[in-house]
């Protein structure tokens, strides 16, 4: 369960304090899937960063299967973001040196005991497609293949939130629907909170929720 009430966040400005989100209220349940849209500049990717604890709200609350993540110190709040949301970004941020299945377990370097993630990272290389190519490195890999990496390594703790920040920006037209096929596929996703920032229209047409960010407020599409 995710649950948001009044969220806000501003900026110090020149002149003042420089409003991107306004009392933004929403919430969503395990499997749900949502699509945001927005001009750019509407605070997209600052509210996904704030629902991924990266960034602090101004005022407001998030709570996030049952716990507020902003009341914690910054060693349990990291803590809990590895264990509780996964990321996607456009740039899928994969280690140059590593090989596929080694950076699909890179969140679990932390975890108190790794045994079975090895096999857990096999077989969500294999839900994406990817068994072939497990030893590459990324130079060795197409955008696509490198964003289905990205979609895995997110998978791997098996998060209760999962956040695409532009997951398909960078990809051409037939990457971008296997990714987007990947992320709505209900056996890759599992029964999890789905949230997707992005400016294609085309993508956000396959999500059953669309909402779109203006003025600081979210609303129907």
């Amino acid at each position: 369960m995710l649950e948001i009430n009044e969220l806000t966040k501003s900026y110090p400005a020149p002149q003042g304090s420089l409003p991107v989100l306004n009392g933004i209220t929403l919430s969503l349940s395990a499997g749900d899937v949502v699509a945001i849209m927005g001009p750019s500049g509407s605070g997209k990717s600052t509210f996904l960063y704030i629902l991924g604890t990266l960034e602090t709200p101004t005022s407001g609350t998030v709570t996030i299967a049952g716990n507020d993540p902003f009341a914690l110190d910054s060693r349990k709040l990291a803590a809990f973001r590895n264990e509780t949301i996964g990321f996607v970004f456009q740039d899928h941020h994969l280690l140059p040196q590593c090989s596929v299945l080694e950076n699909t377990l890179t969140p679990t370097l932390v975890a108190p005991s790794r045994a079975h993630y090895e096999q857990r990272a096999r077989e969500l290389l294999e839900q994406v497609g990817l068994t072939e190519r497990i030893n590459h490195r990324p130079s060795e890999l197409s955008g696509g293949e490198k964003q289905r990496v990205a979609v895995a390594r997110a998978l791997i703790r098996e998060p209760t939130l999962l956040l695409c920040d532009e997951p398909t920006g960078n990809l051409d037209r037939h990457s971008a629907d296997a990714v987007a096929s990947l992320l709505l596929d209900e056996k890759v996703r599992g029964n999890r909170i789905l949230v997707v920032v992005t400016h294609s229209a085309e993508l956000a047409s396959r999500f059953p929720v669309r909402l779109e960010l203006t003025d600081g407020k979210l609303a129907r599409a």
